[in-house]
């Protein structure tokens, strides 16, 4: 594929190697440990391997790298696989896992001892911590590291064979404890770990560590750009040096890119599973987790996941993107996409005493003002309405431009009405209104001149369906909630969930799918809920209000 411009230097790096004839076609590849959900950093990382591959016409890897089964499982494999697919990608071929390549890589190991690039090490991890040395100090050889080949290839093999303890030995590379990069003062290949392993059983009880898996895994499977992000710089040369000493039938470059840090948000996997285990949220996809799950589930779309990917840039340098980039961006989408529908949080009856009891009538209403194609919806209009309580008062300046009596607003999609009386119960709150229908006011304005004052939402209180409707926001409520000693579970947005049990919603809406979005008319973007929703009972969860109300409010939610 020939390029003649690129977007960020990643695809100028690729339309070089092509155009010098580095590379013939391009592989990449999307990584990820199964020990959690993903979350949005790794969708930026998902959007730049899979683009960078459709971009050039080659091909994107999805592979996991399951070195680690004590915090691996196959509930996490399943979800990535369906993020994946979700914000739109099609890796190639079947999937991969580190775990086919253990014994080549185990090959590889003893490959390295026999050439007195690797040896066995008995000194445990305090031991270790002391020779390895400071930044600021080199580290000290260890007293195993002059061991015969021979000794190294009987301690090896008993490793494998499940002889010794965990902790008590590992391989480690004969690189330079002297090194000014720490990850080269004789980084560990093996260590011994008997867990059984969700892929190969209890087939193995040494597993390999990252940084030796991985560039060879990526030789194995051709790969031509590794594209990590910038906490991996410092680990290149080790990288580099493993594809330098072993017979691998590739030789893959690393490059690094900035990770993707929003605002208001945590994205360590550490973090997010102690949110999950002591119950601040309802599991990973609980729809104000950052994870790809959770998006899904609040109704973020994968179009404008993408949109925001793209929006932000992939550059050299790591940085915070103010979140509310990631909130425009799913406004955008959904202003655009979502069908409109009105809905009560907050219902107050209004009785119509001059409209016939009996009588309801099928209005209808555009689904979207500018598409169209969306069709149209049928209103239902009956004597007994709901409206929101914040939409009427009993007196109110000329700013308030809605229901007060005595004056007159029109019912969005429907007639003009004139509150008449307002009903309240022994405390004197307002319970019910009396209104009535100026006639000839569908589609027209009032025939005597006197015009509404506002536009309110409206639902059949005998047609209209009741609805769960979970108002979400931010989790948290400091801007950088984790950062440096903050202990980020100090910061809960107390706000970040209110339950409506008892909304009013247009009939057709108890009808919607699951994961189909709306915008609730004056009151946000709302999706119907992956799991709980049902025509008998319908759940609702909130995307995100109508405008930014953090930033108009100096931090407020919505």
């Amino acid at each position: 594929m020939e390029k003649t411009s690129a977007s960020n230097f990643l695809e100028t790096i690729i339309a070089e190697d092509l155009a010098a004839g580095r590379v013939s076609s391009v592989v990449t590849r999307f990584p990820p440990e199964p020990n959690g959900y993903l979350h949005i950093g790794h969708a930026k990382s998902i959007c730049v391997n899979f683009g960078l591959a459709e971009t050039f016409g080659g091909r994107c890897n999805l592979r996991f790298d399951d070195t680690n089964p004590e915090k691996e499982s196959q509930e996490y494999i399943d979800s990535i696989q369906a993020d994946v697919r979700w914000l739109g990608f099609t890796w190639d071929g079947e999937v991969r896992f580190a775990s086919a390549y253990f014994q080549q890589l185990f090959d590889w190991a003893v490959y390295l001892v026999e050439r007195g690039d690797a040896y066995v090490c008995d000194l445990n991890a305090e031991q270790a911590r002391e020779y390895r040395g400071t930044l600021t100090q080199p580290g000290r050889n260890s007293p195993y590291r002059e061991r015969p080949v021979q000794e190294n290839l009987d301690l090896l093999a008993r490793m494998k064979a499940g002889q010794y303890a965990e902790g008590e030995k590992v391989l480690r590379a004969k690189i330079d404890m002297a090194s000014p990069n720490m990850n080269m003062r004789d980084p560990i290949l093996y260590r011994i770990r008997k867990v059984p392993h969700h892929q190969t059983g209890d087939s193995w009880v040494i597993y390999p560590t990252y940084d030796f898996a991985h560039g060879q895994e990526d030789a194995i499977e051709g790969v031509t750009h590794s594209i990590c992000t910038l906490e991996f710089e410092d680990h290149r040369p080790l990288y580099d040096w493993f594809i330098e000493h072993l017979p691998v039938p590739a030789r893959p470059r690393q490059y690094e890119f900035g990770r993707l840090n929003p605002s208001f948000t945590v994205t360590s996997k550490r973090k997010l599973k102690q949110l999950v285990d002591d119950g601040v949220v309802d599991g990973w996809d609980d729809p104000r987790m950052p994870t790809v799950a959770g998006m899904r589930r609040r109704g973020y779309t994968p179009g404008a996941i993408r949109k925001f990917c793209q929006m932000i840039g992939t550059t050299r340098s790591d940085g915070v993107v103010d979140v509310a980039m990631l909130e425009f961006a799913i406004r955008e989408d959904l202003n655009e996409n979502a069908p409109r529908a009105m809905c009560v949080l907050n219902p107050l009856k209004v009785v119509l005493v001059d409209y016939p009891d009996s009588k309801v009538e099928a209005l209808s209403a555009a689904c979207h003002p500018n598409r169209p194609e969306l069709g149209e919806r049928v209103l239902p209009f009956s004597r007994e309405l709901y409206i929101d309580a914040d939409d009427f008062r009993e007196e109110a300046n000329k700013k308030y431009k809605r229901l007060v009596l005595g004056k007159r607003v029109r019912l969005r999609n429907a007639y003009v009405i004139e509150a008449l009386e307002a009903v309240k119960d022994d405390a004197g709150n307002v319970v019910e209104v009396h209104a009535r229908v100026i006639a000839d006011t569908l589609g027209n304005d009032p025939a005597d001149g006197i015009k509404p004052k506002g536009v309110i939402q409206w639902v059949s209180a005998s047609r209209g369906r009741q609805a769960t409707v979970r108002l979400y926001d931010r989790l948290f409520n400091h801007e950088a909630p984790d950062k440096g000693d903050r202990d980020f579970m100090a910061h809960i947005n107390p706000e970040s969930l209110r339950v409506v049990e008892r909304a009013w919603i247009e009939p057709s809406l108890a009808q919607a799918t699951p994961e189909q979005g709306f915008q609730f008319e004056r009151e946000g973007y709302f999706v119907a809920d992956r799991y709980d929703h049902t025509e008998q009972a319908p759940v609702f969860n909130r995307t995100i209000g109508l405008r930014d109300s953090w930033s108009e409010q100096g931090g407020a939610g919505e």
